[in-house]
């Protein structure tokens, strides 16, 4: 008879200072450090959890220590604050917690999202909080090096250890996180309640006051934090208020640009940075191709010879004629597949006879034969759900990858150019 297994209750952890970390991490961060905290973390000392720095000066090693706690379950690096445990204070901590917020939005793979507290005591020294988890792990630095936490100290993983932080990583998605500095002021409301609104249809009532929290939560678009409720990515780059979008969230823009010629060589003739939430920017990229291309829902009929009325050919090539539906199905997919964890923006080119889709893609598990048959899985299926849903208002034609190429083949008779890399996906589309 086999021996059962002895059950061993999990070990309990002390309501300590040495737990502290812990606590609030589990918690999410659900309230304000405020300086009893900070002192009992202090009087612990430096752990798994816990990192002193006097100051900021080496953003190649912050990055590192960013990386190693991120990878180790979370900790918290404070800044003004020496090895022996004394507080020194800093000259300048809104200019550390402006590195500190580059560092983490640009400087690590994908980024972080910290929790940053700016501490001051009543003899007027004022230090620097940053606190991060490991809800995105696992993290590298640009160069693909993984770090994680020993005790006290870092060092760099082998490649048994960074396969089991693969291994570890969670389901939760980038564009779940809620976004640092924000809160409802950035959303437009006006946006929200007209998708409750349209989604509900007549069986909508109109709530009293207008509760946009609510309506957020309950569409999984933000979550509550110590200081009220923060817009989930997803939700800031859906129903966020057109300048609040590129402010808290720099990355998230869309580069379009019109080409003289077939290559990126040709001189440019328009480009176009385009800011705001996916709607607008949705909005703001199909009047720009428009601007040079015609869009037609069948093949046009053939155009005589291209020539000036002398006989000798025009040196303005006339504007090409793209399938409508595969071009507001490419910039939907566009806006919607891209990987937003990377410090990359997303592209519209356009050429005289073709166009180039390009993102900003996580290579992992992707196969550019499961895209072409509709199998992948959305890089954000939450945004893809809004985006793709006739409640939120964006031009829509026949959905999914397999469509698309029918459609441009029957418009073109030529199949699409897909083409992906580690960095990168690229949609080329042909025009007649």
């Amino acid at each position: 008879m086999a021996r059962s297994k002895k059950f061993r209750p999990p070990r309990r952890i002390p309501d300590t200072e040495r737990s502290l970390f812990e606590q609030k991490l589990g918690g999410r961060y659900s309230r304000t450090l405020d300086r009893t905290d900070l002192l009992n973390l202090i009087r612990g000392g430096e752990d798994t959890h816990v990192e002193f720095k006097i100051r900021l000066v080496n953003e190649e090693k912050i990055t590192a220590e960013l990386v190693a706690f991120a990878n180790s379950g979370g900790g918290a690096l404070i800044f003004g604050v020496n090895d022996q445990r004394r507080i020194e204070g800093l000259d300048d901590p809104e200019a550390v917690e402006e590195d500190l917020i580059n560092i983490c939005r640009n400087g690590i793979r994908p980024p972080l999202l910290p929790r940053i507290d700016k501490v001051s005591f009543d003899n007027g020294v004022r230090i620097v909080v940053c606190q991060v988890d490991d809800r995105r792990a696992p993290h590298s630095t640009p160069d693909n090096r993984y770090f994680i936490r020993v005790g006290s100290t870092k060092r760099e993983s082998d490649g048994a250890e960074i396969a089991q932080l693969f291994a570890r990583s969670r389901s939760a998605s980038f564009e779940d996180m809620p976004v640092y500095g924000t809160s409802l002021e950035d959303v437009d409301e006006a946006l929200v309640w007209s998708y409750v609104r349209d989604t509900e249809g007549d069986a909508f009532r109109q709530p009293a006051g207008y509760p946009t929290a609510s309506a957020l939560q309950d569409l999984s678009l933000a979550s509550e934090s110590g200081i009220g409720v923060r817009p989930t990515l997803a939700g800031l780059l859906l129903f966020g208020r057109n300048a609040s979008v590129p402010r808290s969230f720099p990355n998230s823009g869309v580069s379009v640009v019109r080409f003289s010629g077939n290559d990126v060589n040709a001189a440019e003739i328009e480009r176009n940075e385009l800011l705001g939430n996916l709607g607008s920017m949705h909005d703001r990229a199909t009047l720009f191709i428009k601007r040079y291309v015609d869009l037609w829902d069948s093949r046009p009929p053939k155009a005589g010879g291209n020539t000036n009325g002398s006989g000798q050919g025009d040196p303005v090539p006339p504007r090409s004629n793209y399938s409508r539906s595969v071009v507001t199905e490419a910039v939907v997919n566009l806006l919607s597949h891209r990987s937003y964890s990377s410090s990359a923006v997303s592209r519209i080119l356009i050429f005289d006879h073709r166009m180039e889709f390009v993102n900003p893609a996580r290579g992992n598990g992707l196969h550019k034969r499961s895209i072409e048959y509709g199998a992948s899985v959305p890089e954000n299926p939450r945004l893809h759900h809004f985006l793709t849903s006739p409640e939120y208002g964006l031009e829509q034609w026949r959905r999914g990858m397999p469509a698309l190429r029918r459609e441009h083949y029957t418009f073109t008779r030529r199949e699409p150019r897909i083409t992906l890399t580690n960095e990168e996906f690229s949609l080329e589309i042909l025009g007649v």
